[in-house]
Order: structure tokens, then sequence, then C-alpha cells
């Protein structure tokens, strides 16, 4: 191939690769392994650029790890069940498994033209049986351990549609697709109990997690959400029922004026109906019922309420506190209910100035004194208590633990620990995903599918027109079915599994995808993991992150696997961004790879997107730094075909140079810092072309090896246009000589008139004189001095000589 054309040699390789089965991942106990893996696609139609940097970002480390004597396991799947795929099977009249086939399919298509190293034989999709199988295993599991349990809560509900939407599916507070008007209305759902494993989820992100990211590690104590407070019981007036509440602030229980429920609190009817204020509490609370659950909870609404009739007593002061119900408390938030401390919450302070109720200074901050008719704002920070009893004069800090000590005397309190962290809800009212495996029976109640008729199938025949709640409640064979205890008739849970719980398990069944004696085979788990290197956005750091550790932790528990962790290291790159925003197909900024690969080839594709920014930051797309990329190669392609078999005699500056750059481009790869190694290939390629000599064929070997995982293709070629018959990749990473990186010589540009005319090496501590009179005696600068008169010489030390002629 004379000249550098990336359709026909890329096209070769892929080819070649896939025959030899060099990515094929093997356990060698002679090696160590490394296991790495890009965040599981959905399969969309087509790949993006996000798509492209993820996992060209994997595929370098894994190549560059192979040739370092690693067992590689690089594996990939599809995230294949959800909503998407039902949407457009309404939309387009499609069934969502032919939809998601397609596609995965054009997607595979699209990966493997970038020249990718998976392990292809370890694929699967989430939506096969086959997998799903095992989830509704761990379900079953889980459910006799009592690890799963169902119970009412709300959701979004369209009386247009007649069914359940997904948070995506609210728009303005509208249904997507008719605009009705969307309520909150409570439904039985099923749940993990994600929550007995709060405490060790949050304490093992500091154990365990060294290799994360910081903001990561952040974002999710904060989602777990940790608190030390007090549980405190608040007597209702003239009634045997009480309402409980959590605090972080029992310093502030003197100032508490109001109580707050949330509209969902199961006493608020009740009290509403004692109170004689039901017509109005209904209203509010239907109000209420239309409003979105964040904004509520980030107070983007107006902060409203209504009276009950009803008082609760304050345990300390004994004083009557007036019952509201309040827009702004969540029930799935501490326990529903809100002791409201105006003078020293913002959010109580702006509802009881709306409201007109009192406020009561507790606590007043070191060298000033608030006074309570001045307020213009909630004192929020500390101080010493006042208007407190026995506890006026005390620090707040120290107020906290001796007001809990004496609510625990009186039986009405005592200190606990309040996570955020709310239990897994994985109901959903939706045809695309794994059955949940239930039956119900109304002589024996709930029961479990028997293990023998997994898997719990999904049926191809449902109909599909977005209205009247699942689709797999219309499915009389589907629901109708004898219950497995008493033989009678019984009918099947229509709910599918959250796509959360595929991708929650998915990276332990890549070490034995077609293992059928259980999830995983624990051998295979103790070889390969935990996650060597686990790389995807950092969108995913509070959800999929947190629920892939809780699985792991259940099925150690279960005893399957004896993993603690499932990832050792991770990485979040940035987005890949046009005209400043994220690419997305609904903003028409997106850049299509496939355009890319034709025009210049997946090799081109692969050195920009590693080279245009640091992992970790956000990527601005640029077609001009594109084209740079390609010309680049074709430099290297050049260099390397159009340059005969040197045997020079090895000198000290092609050494340093060879050497140094072997050991830049090794310690960059290591660290993921590929736009710098990249920028050392380019010195070195600068380097070889202005030799006096030309390249040796060892700088060469030595070029093509180090760009090999970035542009594997193109090295593939060059490796055997140098005469090697086996694989670049079989070839072991080059080493470095320590000693060769202390320099003797250096070397010296010479230019005439300020354009490059050659080069020189010289020792280190040459004088300037000899340096000037080797430099005007070089072959290739003579011809440029010949006729001409000297003017001057301009020297820089250490660098280069330049002559001034006329």
């Amino acid at each position: 191939m004379q000249t550098y054309n990336p359709g026909v040699l890329e096209v070769k390789w892929q080819k070649y690769w896939e025959e030899k089965k060099l990515f094929k991942a093997v356990e060698e106990s002679k090696k160590k392994k490394y296991y790495i893996l890009g965040m599981l696609p959905y399969p969309s139609g087509r790949i993006h650029m996000g798509h492209v940097r993820n996992y060209t970002v994997v595929d370098v480390s894994a190549r560059f790890k192979r040739m370092n004597e690693f067992s590689v396991l690089h594996p990939m799947g599809w995230d294949a069940f959800g909503l998407p795929a039902e949407n457009a099977a309404i939309k387009n009249k499609i069934h969502p498994a032919k939809w998601t086939y397609e596609n995965i399919d054009v997607m595979r298509t699209q990966l493997k033209r970038m020249g990718y190293s998976i392990d292809w034989d370890r694929e699967f999709a989430t939506c096969d049986a086959d997998y799903y199988r095992w989830e509704q295993f761990l379900f079953l599991k889980m459910f006799q351990k009592g690890m799963v349990y169902r119970k009412e809560k709300l959701l979004n509900w369209c009386d247009g549609c007649k069914t359940v939407l997904a948070n995506e599916q609210v728009k303005e507070g509208k249904c997507w697709r008719c605009s009705t008007l969307v309520a909150q209305k409570p439904l039985e759902q099923w749940f993990f109990k994600i929550t007995d494993y709060a405490e060790e989820l949050l304490n093992d992100i500091d154990l365990k997690l060294q290799g994360w990211p910081d903001r990561v590690k952040t974002m999710q104590k904060e989602w777990i959400g940790r608190s030390d407070g007090a549980l405190i019981k608040f007597n209702i007036q003239n009634s045997k029922s009480k309402i409980e509440i959590f605090t972080t602030r029992p310093d502030t229980l003197y100032g508490a004026t109001f109580m707050s429920l949330a509209c969902e609190h199961p006493l608020l009817m009740e009290l509403a109906q004692k109170g004689g204020k039901q017509k109005e509490v209904q209203a509010f609370v239907e109000k209420t019922s239309h409003l979105e659950r964040m904004k509520r909870l980030t107070g983007e609404y107006e902060k409203e309420g209504v009276f009950t009739g009803c008082y609760c007593i304050n345990p300390v002061t004994q004083e009557k506190m007036p019952i509201y119900a309040a827009n702004f408390v969540l029930m799935d938030y501490g326990t529903g209910a809100v002791m409201a401390v105006p003078a020293h919450d913002q959010r109580d302070f702006e509802f009881a100035k709306k409201y007109k109720l009192p406020l009561r200074l507790v606590i007043q901050p070191e060298g000033e004194k608030l006074v309570v008719e001045k307020l213009e704002a909630a004192y929020e920070g500390p101080g010493k208590l006042v208007a407190s009893a026995e506890f006026d004069g005390l620090d707040n800090e120290e107020a906290k633990k001796k007001i809990t000590q004496k609510l625990k005397k009186m039986g009405v309190g005592d200190v606990t620990v309040h996570f955020k962290l709310k239990d897994w809800c994985l109901s959903r009212q939706r045809y695309w995903g794994a059955p949940i495996p239930i039956i119900y029976c109304a002589d024996c109640g709930t029961v479990p599918v028997p293990e023998n008729d997994l898997p719990v199938k999904l049926p191809t025949d449902v109909p599909f027109t977005g209205e009247g709640g699942s689709p797999l409640s219309k499915v009389e064979k589907f629901v109708n079915v004898k219950c497995p205890e008493c033989g009678k008739k019984a009918r099947r849970e229509t709910d599918t599994m959250d796509t959360f719980v595929e991708s929650s398990w998915y990276l332990l069944r890549y070490v034995s995808p077609k293992y059928d004696k259980g999830m995983v085979d624990p051998k295979k788990i103790d070889y390969w993991m935990p996650i060597d290197q686990y790389i995807g956005g950092i969108e995913h750091a509070v959800g999929h992150l947190i629920y892939s550790r809780y699985f792991t932790k259940v099925m150690r528990d279960l005893g399957m696997i004896k993993l603690n962790e499932p990832v050792t290291n991770l990485m979040c790159q940035g987005m890949v961004c046009l005209g400043g925003s994220a690419m997305s197909k609904s903003k028409g900024n997106v850049v299509d790879p496939d355009t890319i690969i034709e025009k210049y080839g997946a090799d081109t594709a692969r050195l920009f997107i590693l080279f245009a920014a640091p992992v970790e930051k956000d990527l601005e797309w640029n077609d001009a730094a594109v084209e740079g990329m390609f010309r680049f190669l074709g430099r290297v392609w050049r260099l390397v075909t159009e340059t005969k078999n040197q045997k020079a005699k090895i000198k000290n500056k092609e050494e340093e140079w060879r050497n140094k750059t072997i050991k830049k481009v090794t310690e960059d790869l290591e660290k993921f810092h590929f736009n710098t190694a990249i920028s050392s290939l380019m010195e070195y390629v600068n380097y070889l072309q202005t030799m006096d000599h030309g390249p040796r064929t060892m700088d060469l070997e030595t070029i093509v090896i180090l760009l090999s995982p970035l542009a594997p293709h193109m090295a593939e070629e060059l490796w055997q246009h140098l005469g090697h018959k086996q694989s670049i990749l079989q070839e072991p990473w080059p080493m470095w000589d320590e000693k060769a990186l202390v320099a003797s010589t250096m070397l010296i540009v010479v230019q005439v008139n300020g354009k490059l005319r050659g080069n020189m090496e010289v020792p280190v501590d040459e004088k300037e004189e000899m340096i000037k009179s080797q430099a005007l005696a070089l072959e290739k600068v003579k011809p440029f001095l010949d006729g001409k008169q000297i003017v001057k010489t301009i020297y820089v030390p250490k660098k280069l000589m330049n002559v001034v002629v006329k």
C-alpha cells in the first residue's frame, strides 16, 4: 500500500483480529488480570461521539495492558430494556424487541468499525430471557430473606391515559402524550430494602473506594445522607395518636410553634375530620398532588398550607401547636412531619410569616442580640440557648445532647440516625422490562414463582396504545395462572422491574455470561473481580453506581460471591460538545461517527477524541483538529514507509530521545493522560524527520509500537511493513533505559534566515564557535549558503543556530 488508505487497511485488520480471536479473555495463572469496562450502552439506534470517547478510552487501556503481559477482560453488552423502546413501539407501531435488536445490530457494527478490542463472545442484551432469568432468581432469594417487600407509594398518574408515568414523561406538570394534568396517586409497589445497607454503603466509600473520584464519593455520601439527630413524639390534643418527627436540631425544640405534615401523611385526613376541616384539607391535598415532587422538595413553589383544626402538644413546653398540612413537606423524607421552628429555619420562617404564626427565638449568636420583631430571615447558625428553661446559656451543640437525654427520660424521644436514602422502588407499570416473579392468590396471598418455572418470559403478543396502564395487564394468557401452592385460579404480577436492576449486576455476569447454574460462576468472580478500571459518565454517580454496590453486597450476603465492592478504580469522562453544549439529537448538534470514519478513518477519530482534551474534561468538537490528526497519521505513514533500512551507528542523542519517549508515553498511558502521550509521539516524529542521516529501524519500530494502542489499524499495517509476521498486539511493550536518559549530547537545530534546514548532535559542553563551524559544514545547509553573504549567526544556547545571509 503506497499511500495511507484507512478505508482499506482498517477493514483488513478488523477481519484479522476477529479471525485470530486476539481479544478473547483467558484466565492465565502466570499473568496479572486486568478487567476494564465501559458503562453499558443503551441501544438507541446509533452510537454518538460520547460513545466513541468512552469506549476509545477503554480500548486504549485494554490494548496497552495486553501488551504489558496482562490477561485482559474487555466485554460489551446492551442495557436493552426501558421506556424509549416502548415509546418507539407506540409511535412507530413496531414491537420493542424488534426495535431493540435492530438497533443493537447497527450499533455493534459501528463499534466494531472503531476497532475496539472487545471480547464479543461475552456479549449479551439485558432483555435476553437467559439474562433476566437470573435477576428474577435473585428477586426470589431476596423475597425469601425479607429483603424485598410491597407497600403503597405515590406515583405520577395520568387520568387521561389511565396509566402511571415516569418522571421524564411529565412535562410542566402534564402528561407528555395527552397533556392531562398529572396527579400523585398511591399504588402498591415493590421495594428493595437498600436502607438495610445504608451504613455499610456509606462507610465503605472512605474505606474501599480510594480509586474513585472525590466528587463521586461526595455525591454518594450526600445521597445516602446520614444525619444524627433525635426522634421526638408529640401528643395530639384529645387523641391517643401521636405525631413522630425526626430532627437534627433538638436544641431548637423550645422554639417550635406549629407542626407541618405532608399531604400524604396517614394521620392527615383523620385530623382534618376531627378538626372540622375535611373539605379544606381535601381540596389542598388535591391541589398539591399536581405539583412536581422535586420542585416541592427544592421549594420552587410558593410555600402553602392549610390548618387541620387540630393541635399537638410540645413535650417540653406543654404548649398547643397548630397542625398544618404543608406543600413543602414530603412523606418519604424523614417521617413526613416537621416540627416548625420559624425563628431558626428559613422554610418555616416564610410559612409562619404567610400565615401569621408565632416566632420564638431560642438561640442567640455570640456577641449579638436578635429581636423577633426585627427578624428578616431565620437565624440558622450556632449560639447560646435562651428561653429554653434549664438549658439557658448552654452552647447549642451541647444542648442537643442534654435536651435529647431529657426527652428519653420522659419517654418521648431518643437519639437516632436518619438516612436520606430511601428503599428502592423497583416496580414499573410498563411492558418492556423483566417481569416480577410473583403470583397473587385469593387464598394463599402473595406467592413467589417456583424457581423451576423461571424465567417468567415477556409475552410477545402485546397491544401498544400507551393507554390504560401496563400492556401486560391486557394479556390474559400471561395474567391468568394457577397458584403454585393450592392450584386454584390466580393472577400474575404485571409490573416489570426498573431497568436499573439489569444494570446493577451486568458487570458481574460478564465474567461467566453463559453460566447456567446461577447468576455467576464463583470461580470466575474470584479470578476477574473486582473491576480494575470502570469508565462512564458522572450522571450515574448516585444511581447505577450505588445500586451496583448494593447488589454486590446482597449477593455476598446470599452466599453467591465473596466480593464486597465491585469496582476498584472509577473514571468519569467529560462530555463531547458542539457549539458549547453537549451533543444531543434533540438539539440537532450531533456529529455522526460514521461520517468521520468514512472520510478520515477510525484511527483519526480515535486520536482526535483522545487528544482534544483530558479525559475527565468536556471536549469541544473541532473539524479542523480532526483534519490535523489525519495529517499527523499521514506523516507517520510516510516516515515509516519511505525510510530505507538504516544501520547507522547508535548515537547518544538518538537513544536519549527514544528512551525518554518510551518512558513518557508509558507513564501517560498508565495515568490515562492520552493527550500528552500523543503530544510526546508528535515530538518524537518531528525529531525523527529532522535527523540528518534518517531514523534507524529500531526508532521506527518504537514509534509504531507506542502508537499501536491509540491508532491500532495503522500500527498493524506498519508493523507488517517493517517485516514482522505476528500481530503487534503480541509484541511486548518496550522498556526504557534510565541510563540513556542522562544526556551527554544535545540536538542543535540549524536554520538559515529563520527556516529549518538541518540539525546536528553535539556534546553538551561544546563551545559556540565549534557549533557554528559544524553548522556551516552540514551537507543539508550548504546549498542555502552558496553564493550568499553571511551577515551574522544567532546562537540560542542548547537549542538552535540561525545563520542570517543575504
